[in-house]
Parts: C-alpha cells; structure tokens; sequence
C-alpha cells in the first residue's frame, strides 16, 4: 500500500507548493531540495512544521496537510482533507473575519508572513497558530490553485 506522500496526487501538489512558496518568498520551502526532487513529497510530510492548503472553491476544502498538522487538528487524511478550512477556526464572527482578511490579503498579495489566529481540532483543543506564512499557489501558467499555511508556531489556549 502506498504511503501518502507516494501518491501521484500528492507528490505533483507537494511540488505545486514548493514552487508557489519559492516564487512567492524568494526563499525554499525546504532547503536544499527543490520541489521537483526525488524526496520532496515525504520530506514536506515529514516536515516538523505544520503545513495545509486548501483549493480555489468559493468554500475552499483542505486537499492537504502534512503530519504534524495532522496530528495538531488531531484527524486523518481522508477526513482532513475533506474539511472545509473554514471549519479549523471557531466559528465565531471575528475570528472567520480575521481569517478571510488574511486570506484575501495574501491573494492579493501573494503571500504575507507572521499571521497569527485561534484555531480549533477535531477533539474541540483550541491553539494559537503564530508566525504562520499564507501563500497563494499557482500553477506554470499562473493560475490559482488555492493557498497555503506554514505554522511557524503553534500555543495551546
């Protein structure tokens, strides 16, 4: 049985999220190995920081996480990755603003370094995500494919 970040789907996303963070940052997602590597799947799954993305829908759904944001939201693949990530924050008026502001902010941008924001796990745990990096993804052509968070930190509340 293949593992994760051995699926085809999954290796050509992990590649997509290296190139959009290079193009975006000017700086690697994983130093010293490029996204289209050998390794560059597992190594970005295996990557001590959390790392998730969601698609371009007017909802966007989680299509990726790697293990440790896995296991901070407390959840596996197949339900992650069907969550809206809308649904990783309390649904609480000011948070979902704060976070769409973000998110529009780095579509606009590109990306923006330090957010900050309260999210929540399967299990209902509360966390403060800190010097988190949001970045929009685009393929060769330039078309959006969704965006991505790498969590600098992470604080239990």
């Amino acid at each position: 049985m293949e593992t994760i970040p051995e699926r085809p789907a999954v290796r050509d996303w992990s590649a997509l999220l290296g190139q959009s963070f290079a193009a975006a940052t000017g700086r690697p997602l994983i130093a010293g190995l490029a996204p289209a590597e050998a390794g560059f799947a597992r190594a970005l799954f295996d990557l001590p920081q959390p790392l998730v993305s969601h698609g371009p829908e007017a909802d966007p759904v989680f299509c990726y996480a790697n293990r440790a944001a896995l296991a901070l939201w407390g959840m596996g693949w197949e339900d992650f990755t069907r969550l809206p990530s809308r649904l990783s924050a309390e649904d609480d008026p000011a948070i979902q603003r704060d976070r769409s502001r973000f998110l529009r902010e780095a579509a606009a941008k590109g990306w923006v370094a330090d957010y900050s924001g309260i999210r929540k796990a399967a299990d209902g745990r509360r966390f403060r995500i800190s010097r988190t990096v949001l970045w929009t993804l685009r393929d060769a052509a330039g078309l959006v494919r969704g965006q991505a968070a790498l969590i600098g930190a992470v604080t239990a509340l």
